[in-house]
């Protein structure tokens, strides 16, 4: 190769290196342009400006998180389905750079969580979608634990589909029996109950274990606190003519009652200083329910 042709191919390789800083210079610019859009809730305005900030610069993770979280916003309804659908669809993009990834992992899990509560018919093709979406919901807050296991959030959000999916299942089978399910009623056919039991066993354990798990590493969690008051009325139901075991489990549940009432009063009077003045607390991580 003699000197002007050398000397070309050198010139059309810096072009396309300064091409490419270029991209990456307007994808910055459009990222910043989409957060001030994100800041004001132009969500519309926002998705347009980070997609093209990914599609300027592909490596540019934080424009895709962006994005997807922009998506989300828009998640709203089963109107909007089509943005819960592209949300997840990013989140997941980025969990094939980083399968550890806290934000994509709760985010996604947050999303099929939510749209498990637009299914509410009652045909067993109904009931079976929504099952199938809490599910979904459940496995990505399990890699959520799997990779942070100090994360209370988690074991909590995994509790409440527990405790979800076991009153689905109790309900459903007192309503196909003639029996209503309100109230602390055991079931009257004790058959029906057994059948249940099966289903619910692993669930309500699950659901206190994770709960009590959830406490102990953030020790005035009253949400957590709440739903153990629930998933043991959940497992008294279950009891299946066993009397003592019932009546010990309500009164487990009681308790809880009581913890929770407890811990919300400690955590108000803490939060109000001399005169009664309600002071600013550090914000914590929210849950994804």
């Amino acid at each position: 190769m003699n000197r002007s042709a050398r000397f070309l191919v050198v010139l059309a390789v810096l072009a396309s290196l300064a091409g490419v800083g270029c991209d990456k210079l307007k994808a910055r610019d459009q990222l910043n342009k989409g957060v001030q859009a994100y800041r004001g809730a132009q969500y519309d305005a926002a998705i347009e400006h980070f997609k093209n900030a990914v599609a300027l610069d592909p490596s540019l993770s934080n424009a895709r998180l962006f994005l997807a979280t922009a998506y989300a916003q828009q998640c709203v309804s089963p109107d909007n389905m089509k943005y819960c659908n592209q949300a997840i669809d990013e989140f997941k993009t980025l969990l094939q750079k980083d399968p550890n990834d806290i934000g994509s992992l709760k985010g996604i899990a947050s999303l099929y969580y939510n749209m498990s509560g637009w299914v509410t018919g009652n045909s067993p093709e109904d009931t079976q979608k929504k099952l199938n979406l809490l599910d979904e919901s459940k496995q990505y807050h399990d890699r959520v634990i799997k990779a942070d296991p100090s994360d209370p959030e988690a074991y909590y959000s995994v509790a409440v589909i527990d405790w979800t999916e076991s009153y689905k299942h109790r309900i459903d089978a007192m309503a196909a029996n003639g029996q209503n399910a309100t109230g602390d009623a055991p079931f009257k056919d004790k058959k029906v109950c057994e059948q249940v039991k099966q289903e619910n066993d692993p669930l309500v354990q699950q659901g206190i274990d994770y709960l009590s798990k959830a406490i102990d590493l953030r020790k005035d969690y009253d949400d957590a606190m709440a739903y153990l008051n629930l998933v043991y009325r959940q497992k008294a139901y279950i009891e299946c003519g066993d009397q003592e075991a019932y009546k010990q489990d309500l009164a487990t549940a009681d308790d809880w009652v009581t913890k929770t009432m407890a811990t919300k009063r400690a955590k108000a009077e803490k939060q109000q200083g001399p005169g009664g003045i309600v002071l600013e607390q550090p914000k914590q991580g929210g849950s994804t329910q």
